[in-house]
């Protein structure tokens, strides 16, 4: 099992020569970044390309993943890249977390970028960019905040409208890496929330994993390398095999759920946990759990994945607290760059 971070604050945005030598002391194998599509300043493409599946088409603008892509090589790191967030000009003007309405200018938008990191690409350097092999479409796609609408209204009766779309999102993506022909690209879909209310009645409605697994499965989805999840505790009492209180929540504690109904849908596919972590007090009051049981719920948590046959990753979020308290705190460094004593224990883990 390969054992990495999701993180896009550090990688992307910050100093990569401060950053990537941080991750190699840690013994990172796999680094997880979104690849924005579009919604963000951050999009490759901000406006509609006139050739989608060419990289070099003017309206791209890679310069921020060149770099990261780049500096990853360098030090050794496999890049997991995550295709989200919809231009507007793809959904008819709507925000980043609609589906697009023709989703062959996602399909095109997936072949490009693997084009592009397909380790064959010339860069204007003159030099060929590293290769990205692992790919996952979306992030946690039944979550209203994330790809909306969850539900609608057919004929009087409830649909779960976010797996009909997430298909094909995945579906899109999934044709869009493979159709390179090149060898080794893995593509994984459903990068699912741990909780849900399966209520489309109610005010925030939310599929649980299992029941968005078996309406994705319903809406057509068929291929797939393998399927994401984000298992994390649902409260900061819990500790990694506490089984959830929350009923239809996969955190885990009840992993053996999912990885059941996974191969009774789609057969003996592979398990990748793309997103867990524990927040700290300090600084958060609330949520927090302290800097000693963060240590310990780490090394407990991959412990867990790993006796786990059917799991390939697990991936931390993140590397350091962010900045504003609303945000995320279970980093393996506060803000201002001190190692809590769950950085020495990620350094230690079996890799």
């Amino acid at each position: 099992m390969q054992v990495g971070f999701l993180d896009d604050s550090s990688t992307l945005y910050g100093n990569p020569d401060i950053t990537f030598p941080i991750f190699q002391k840690l013994r990172t194998q796999v680094l997880r970044v979104d690849l924005y599509w579009g919604g963000a300043k951050y999009a490759v493409a901000k406006r509609r390309p006139t050739d989608a599946k060419d990289p070099d088409d003017p309206a791209y603008d890679w310069s921020l993943y060149d770099r990261t892509v780049n500096y990853a090589a360098q030090y050794g790191i496999k890049l997991l890249f995550t295709v989200w967030a919809t231009p507007r000009w793809a959904n008819g003007g709507k925000a980043y977390r609609y589906a697009p309405k023709n989703f062959n200018d996602l399909r095109n938008f997936a072949y490009a970028a693997a084009q592009r990191y397909s380790g064959t690409w010339i860069a204007a350097d003159g030099r060929p960019l590293p290769a990205v092999r692992l790919w996952t479409a979306w992030n946690e796609p039944n979550q209203p905040f994330q790809l909306s609408p969850q539900y609608r209204k057919v004929r009087g009766k409830y649909v779960m409208q976010s797996a009909i779309d997430y298909a094909k999102i995945c579906t899109a993506i999934y044709n869009g890496v493979h159709a390179t022909l090149l060898k080794g690209e893995k593509v994984g879909c459903g990068v699912t929330a741990p909780q849900g209310n399966d209520n489309p009645a109610g005010k925030r409605p939310v599929p649980t994993p299992i029941s968005f697994m078996r309406a994705v499965k319903k809406a057509g989805l068929k291929k797939f390398d393998a399927w994401a999840h984000n298992p994390y505790a649902t409260s900061p009492r819990d500790t990694p095999s506490t089984k959830p209180h929350s009923r239809g929540a996969v955190t885990l504690g009840n992993l053996d759920v999912l990885t059941k109904e996974l191969r009774k849908l789609w057969g003996r596919k592979r398990l990748w946990l793309t997103e867990y972590g524990y927040q700290t007090n300090p600084p958060d009051k609330t949520f927090g759990v302290s800097y000693s049981k963060q240590a310990l719920y780490l090394k407990q948590a991959f412990a867990i994945a790993r006796k786990n046959p059917t799991v390939d990753m697990m991936l931390w979020f993140q590397l350091k607290d962010e900045p504003v308290l609303a945000g995320w705190q279970s980093g393996v460094m506060t803000t201002r760059g001190k190692k809590k004593p769950a950085y020495t224990t990620f350094a230690r883990l079996p890799h």
